[in-house]
């Protein structure tokens, strides 16, 4: 019997997290909402339970092993295994300062979510993926990471001035590079990518939904439709960096 697919995505009560979340809610995957927010995570599960998708909350902090480890309890005790893991939680401090004057202390903030949020969350997980008969690795990237981009003057991001949250992403693509090896060195049935959703119109950084959309940022649908993409296809490559556009350079 074929195993249901179980998915957890991280910061999914809001955004684009809860875009995938209610996409593949509605393509009949178990997901499981990953909240710091217990109140926030609540009221996302009852809107995805009133659209008819089939839907719990995992209390999850990323910066936060305690939480990591309850989250991983949780899991294992109600399903036995994970399908899919989507690392969307992310945050960008910088303000868009200068790199001669962004404090290190503000970078740090970025990396704790976007790097080692991702890789703690994602080597805590690892033994209930592998549980699973096929499984996924999703780490939400961007292209503002990307550092052939950052150095081609036709490209979107080439103006950008982040280098707190540009940095955490170019590692967690490293990452992503890395453990995508291992595992298929390991002859594991677990795959690992990077997608890049584009400048999406959510809250996210400390901007209105409504200002990242007059400056022509996709809708959550748009933003979200590579992972989805990724989430459903019967196979998928690993180590691949991409968007709806196609391969984004490393």
């Amino acid at each position: 019997m074929k195993q249901p697919i179980v998915t957890l995505i991280t910061g999914a009560n809001t955004g684009m997290g809860f875009e995938i979340a209610a996409e593949l809610g509605q393509q009949g995957q178990t997901i499981l909402v990953g909240a710091r927010d217990l109140e926030r995570g609540q009221a996302a599960i009852k809107q995805l339970t009133d659209q008819g998708a089939e839907a719990t909350l995992v209390q999850l902090d990323v910066t936060n092993q305690d939480s990591i480890a309850k989250a991983v309890h949780q899991i294992e005790t109600d399903y036995g295994y994970l399908s899919i893991l989507i690392n969307n939680a992310g945050a960008a401090f910088d303000q868009h300062q200068a790199p001669s004057q962004l404090s290190t202390n503000v970078m740090r903030r970025d990396f704790d979510i976007n790097f080692f949020g991702l890789i703690d969350v994602t080597q805590a997980m690892l033994p209930l993926l592998s549980k699973s008969s096929a499984a996924r690795i999703i780490n939400i990237s961007s292209m503002m990471g990307s550092l052939t981009a950052s150095l081609m003057p036709g490209a979107e991001t080439y103006q950008a001035s982040a280098v707190g949250y540009q940095a955490s992403k170019a590692a967690a693509n490293m990452f992503t590079i890395q453990l995508a090896k291992q595992l298929s060195a390991s002859d594991t049935n677990i795959t690992v990518n990077a997608v890049d959703p584009g400048m999406v119109a959510t809250n996210f950084g400390g901007t209105s939904a409504a200002s990242a959309a007059a400056r022509g940022a996709k809708t959550p649908a748009q933003g979200v439709a590579r992972t989805v993409a990724l989430a459903t296809r019967s196979t998928i490559d690993t180590a691949t960096f991409t968007n709806t556009n196609g391969i984004v350079p490393w």
